[in-house]
């Protein structure tokens, strides 16, 4: 038995599976997505998997939803059994992993990040203050509290110590009171410095990052909405969200760029800009994504940032379009293997996604607008942080984010990103 056989027992055990008109109607394991499946002579399946790997014939590779069907039809409707050696149980895949190395990042992680937090928010020019009135906290200190408060997941009112403790270690110029820092999440002039202070988190790593791959997520809120679902006929309500679209590094899972638009913002017109950015300080050499980001104007972008594109084919697709794009489809047709090697090295970014989350939470507690997108940002910025510190534990990088402006004798305001070399 295979892991995909395994799989496929699992959802015929589990899972409610259907049949009506030949058509069986077979559950992803991870999302509500419901398959149409045939199992006949020529079975077929709606699955990626399934369309990525060319299947149809009698000869194809039948995927775990195919199989699940088809068990469920021997076991309920007295279909023909399917041949699966049960004895044998498949072994998954592991990866190696330095755990030396990863224990001592977990275990003085927390430490390091300050250091490396209080060393990235440093360089940032104040802006001048107009007007009279007390001294206003400096921006330093804004970014490092609201940095920091995220890392924590502590009420502000459990967060005191913390900032306390980072004032006494001279990671903080003055003594902040909880509640300032949750004033500070709803500055919209504090949204630009979180975005360049993710790209500038990145840095340190770019010397090993080539490879990239796009994704979007959302983040729950305390906010409900309403919406109409069309295919039912009937109103659902539900958490509203923050969507956060990312690039972020295949090897050490490094987020290099990141935007935040409307909830239900389409995922492909956004690549070119996390593309764009992240060209700036990184080589990049390819950019493999799935097929929500698949269209003429990002293959063109992605070769003119000098990478080579592996973006999944639709169904319907076609190399019609020409140029690039067609010569992209045409080595997804003849050298399919080569091609979903490159192409499943996306699923990198799926679990960077699932780490962030993990670590900072999978919701916001902000309540407005502004200090959501804030707060998301925020996370990001703490997850590159911890990355940059596994890596120099295991791979000895070294963290430097303001080097080039060090060598130019420049504290930038906005800060400029150079590709290395």
């Amino acid at each position: 038995m295979d892991m995909r056989e395994l799989r496929a027992l699992e959802i015929a055990a589990r899972a409610k599976i259907t049949h009506k008109d030949g058509v069986w109607s077979v559950p992803a394991q991870s999302s509500a997505t419901t398959y149409e499946v045939t199992i006949g002579a020529e079975p077929s399946c709606t699955c990626e998997n399934f369309q990525l790997r060319g299947g149809g014939g009698p000869s194809a590779a039948p995927c775990k939803h195919i199989l699940a069907a088809r068990i469920v039809a021997e076991r309920d409707y007295g279909g023909r059994p399917v041949s699966i050696d049960a004895d044998s149980v498949p072994k998954r895949k592991t990866y190696e992993r330095n755990w030396e190395a990863y224990n001592e990042a977990q275990i003085t992680e927390k430490h390091r990040l300050q250091v490396l937090l209080a060393d990235l928010c440093r360089c940032f020019v104040e802006p001048p203050q107009t007007g009279r009135g007390r001294p206003r906290v400096s921006l330093a200190d804004r970014l490092f509290s609201v940095c920091f408060k995220v890392y924590s997941t502590f009420s502000s009112r459990r967060f005191g110590s913390d900032l306390a403790d980072a004032h006494e270690a001279g990671y903080m110029s003055r003594t902040l009171h909880v509640n300032q820092t949750n004033s500070f999440l709803e500055e919209d002039g504090l949204t630009p410095h979180l975005t360049a202070l993710l790209q500038r988190s990145a840095l340190p790593l770019r010397a090993v990052e080539s490879e990239f791959s796009p994704d979007s997520t959302g983040f729950s809120t305390c906010r409900f909405i309403k919406w109409y679902d069309e295919k039912y006929g009937v109103e659902r309500s539900g958490h509203d969200w923050v969507k956060v679209h990312i690039m972020a590094g295949a090897k050490t899972n490094i987020i290099t760029a990141a935007a935040i638009y409307g909830r239900d913002a389409a995922d492909s017109p956004i690549l070119p800009e996390l593309l764009g950015t992240t060209a700036k300080s990184f080589t990049v050499r390819e950019v493999s994504a799935d097929k929500g980001y698949l269209s003429v104007e990002n293959v063109e972008a992605i070769h003119t940032a000098g990478a080579t594109p592996f973006i999944a084919p639709k169904s319907n697709t076609t190399g019609g379009a020409g140029g690039l794009f067609e010569k992209m489809y045409h080595y997804y047709l003849y050298r399919r293997e080569e091609f979903l090697q490159h192409y499943h090295r996306r699923s990198n970014v799926e679990s960077t996604i699932g780490a962030v989350k993990r670590k900072f939470g999978d919701a916001v507690r902000s309540r407005t607008d502004t200090a959501m997108k804030n707060e998301v940002l925020a996370k990001l910025v703490c997850f590159n942080l911890t990355r940059v510190i596994l890596s120099q534990i295991e791979l000895g990088t070294e963290p430097v984010f303001w080097q080039d402006e060090a060598d130019a004798g420049e504290r930038p305001d906005v800060l400029p990103l150079t590709r290395p070399g």
